[in-house]
């Protein structure tokens, strides 16, 4: 993956979700203020590293809460899925699947982002 998009309806609420989830910075892209593109930056992508991110204007309705997957869905590594899914639900997320725990993979959960959209949050197993 080189790049990836989030659709949102209130770009504020968003960006203060994801930078409160992920610790992500968004900056205004020159050109692309008629869609309220926003480049986003975190820990592991950026402009300078492999992967890209882009937060937009959503185009159309958004979805209904609690309706089937809507799009694509990203998953983020975090230090502690639980801690990361219990922020997420006590600032604007709700459930979308529980933290559970995968075996071989890790502890794995995601939220609905209060935009329409579904992101995922995982704990990989540490090597033993």
């Amino acid at each position: 993956m080189a790049h990836f998009e989030i659709h949102v309806v209130d770009a504020a609420r968003a960006q203060s979700f994801y930078h409160g989830l992920f610790g992500w910075d968004f900056s205004p892209m020159p050109g692309g203020e008629e869609v309220g593109y926003a480049l986003i930056s975190g820990p592991e992508f950026g402009e300078d590293k492999g992967l890209t991110g882009g937060m937009m204007l959503r185009s159309g309705r958004m979805p209904e809460a609690g309706s089937p997957v809507r799009g694509g869905s990203m998953t983020f590594e975090v230090a502690d899925c639980d801690a990361s899914y219990a922020w997420a639900l006590a600032n604007g997320g709700a459930e979308a699947l529980p933290p559970m725990d995968y075996p071989g993979v890790g502890r794995c959960a995601y939220v609905e982002d209060g935009e329409g959209n579904i992101v995922g949050m995982i704990s990989p197993l540490e090597d033993v």
